[in-house]
């Protein structure tokens, strides 16, 4: 069994969103997020379902062209080989616990860090 204690987890960065991994396997990764406002996991499509579970604050999941408004209590999936990303709104904290199955790839993960580096939430708009 591998348990996690959020609140003692919880860890936010003034730079970018925040994830503390909690259980990883081949079949199944589980990150806890956290997110000061404005802050945003980019937009990019791995080959992986992810279920986003909003524990506090509000902000929005971007499924395929469709954006969502979340707040505590959505749970939000998304399946593989769409678009998604999660943005905190920019007057609130965001922290959701996000599961994704299969755990996507090292390369599958360049738009977030293409993203991070350009400061933008959709780096696969042209």
């Amino acid at each position: 069994m591998t348990a996690i204690d959020l609140e003692a987890e919880r860890t936010y960065d003034d730079e970018k969103f925040s994830a503390v991994e909690a259980f990883r396997s081949d079949r199944m990764k589980v990150v806890c997020g956290y997110f000061e406002p404005g802050q945003f996991i980019p937009v990019h499509a791995p080959s992986s379902d992810v279920v986003i579970d909003v524990r506090s604050g509000t902000g929005l999941v971007r499924d395929g062209d469709e954006e969502r408004r979340v707040e505590p209590g959505d749970v939000v999936t998304v399946e593989a080989d769409t678009d998604r990303g999660v943005k905190a709104d920019d007057d609130s904290r965001l922290e959701a616990l996000l599961v994704t199955a299969p755990p996507p790839t090292d390369a599958e993960h360049e738009p977030v860090r293409r993203g991070l580096r350009t400061d933008e939430f959709d780096p696969t708009d042209p």
